[in-house]
């Protein structure tokens, strides 16, 4: 198998394009065209975490924080990142990594926390906004299969769990081609009548590109006419955070369920425990900034971590706010990334690194 193909498969889930426009998610070091001979599968990239793969053997590192977050503009040994990338380079070692584009994915980290305490009905919390197009695109009746094909192929036309989502409706076109035109049906000179179909995908904007041009290539006109519209709509299948319901139960007693299924030590609150929880709202890694919205969607504990001091004051009666630590709420990322592994190739070597652990300790 080559690296190529579980990078891909792992951004089949988490397309890049979900990232924030801050992050650096994807290739790290290396080459995605190797074979792989050993995956190891880490939350942050380490040195011990590299000595590991390679004592092991494994030339793919798969993290869900980046390496390289910023471009090094020296290699000579000061940090530990230009460490990491002179040694992986040696040792022919790729280090890739899926951040907040497996933060926003449906099924990514969220859903993964959802999933680790119970959640029902869960979705997402903060939707991302204006990354939705329509394409509307005008073909012969006899190419509209292939166009709408090739187009779906490149990425349009997805919703939720559905895919080749179109919709069509019959017109006809006139046009007159020109001296110099070499029109595909019609007589230069001559207006022409075409029966048509007014085809109209779903795009996200970071990909519009690559269907248009997927688009033109399959259509058998000269110069196709189409539309790129954009729609005010918010994307319920991508975004930060979640929120769903549970049971209703005691406060106290969720917590301390919380802290059993994330392996916390120490976690940090403010609220009213004597009270019955059902609505549960969560962001892995640093989700202060949601708080408010988990409010206002109504739930009753919003779970993130990273969380400052004055963030848990002022709405105790509220909310409860609970901060589990950032490593903590993400560290079950591994587990996403090796369930995408096992369905490409079940008999495939893939371990958890086994000299992770959290760099921030307590005493």
């Amino acid at each position: 198998m080559l690296i190529k193909e579980i990078t891909n498969a792992i951004e089949a889930v988490a397309p890049l394009y979900l990232q924030e426009s801050w992050d650096n998610s994807g290739m790290q070091v290396g080459s995605a065209d190797n074979e792989v001979t050993g995956v190891l599968l880490c939350t942050d990239v380490r040195e011990e975490i590299l000595e590991e793969a390679i004592e092991r053997g494994a030339n793919l590192i798969i993290s869900h924080h980046p390496l390289l977050f910023r471009g090094l503009k020296k290699i000579v040994g000061r940090t530990y990142q230009e460490r990491i990338v002179a040694r992986a380079i040696k040792n022919d070692i790729t280090i890739y990594c899926a951040h907040t584009n497996m933060d926003s994915a449906v099924g990514g980290v969220n859903f993964k926390m959802a999933e680790k305490i119970g959640l029902k009905n869960v979705r997402v919390l903060s939707p991302q906004q204006n990354t939705q197009l329509k394409i509307v695109v005008f073909v012969p009746n006899e190419a509209a299969l292939q166009v709408e094909r090739a187009m779906c192929d490149a990425g349009a036309g997805r919703l939720g769990n559905y895919d080749n989502c179109s919709y069509n409706m019959s017109g006809e076109g006139h046009y007159r081609p020109l001296d110099g035109a070499e029109p595909w049906a019609g007589t230069v000179g001559t207006i022409h009548k075409e029966p048509e179909i007014r085809l109209e995908v779903l795009v996200n904007k970071a990909i519009c590109s690559r269907v248009v041009a997927a688009m033109l290539k399959a259509h058998p006109y000269e110069e196709p006419a189409f539309d790129i519209i954009s729609l005010e709509n918010e994307d319920k299948y991508a975004g930060l955070g979640v929120i769903g319901d549970i049971e209703p139960q005691d406060a106290r007693h969720f917590l301390e369920r919380v802290k059993e299924a994330f392996e916390v030590e120490t976690m940090r609150y403010s609220g009213n425990l004597d009270r019955t929880v059902s609505c549960i709202a969560l962001c892995g890694g640093a989700g202060v900034e949601f708080a408010g919205l988990a409010m206002s969607q109504g739930a009753d504990v919003y779970i993130t971590g990273d969380m400052k001091y004055h963030d848990f004051q002022g709405n105790e009666e509220r909310i409860i706010l609970a901060d589990i630590g950032h490593y903590e709420s993400e560290h079950y990322t591994k587990e996403i990334f090796y369930d995408i592994i096992w369905k490409k190739n079940p008999n495939f070597a893939v371990d958890f690194a086994q000299s992770e652990s959290n760099q921030v300790n307590y005493l």
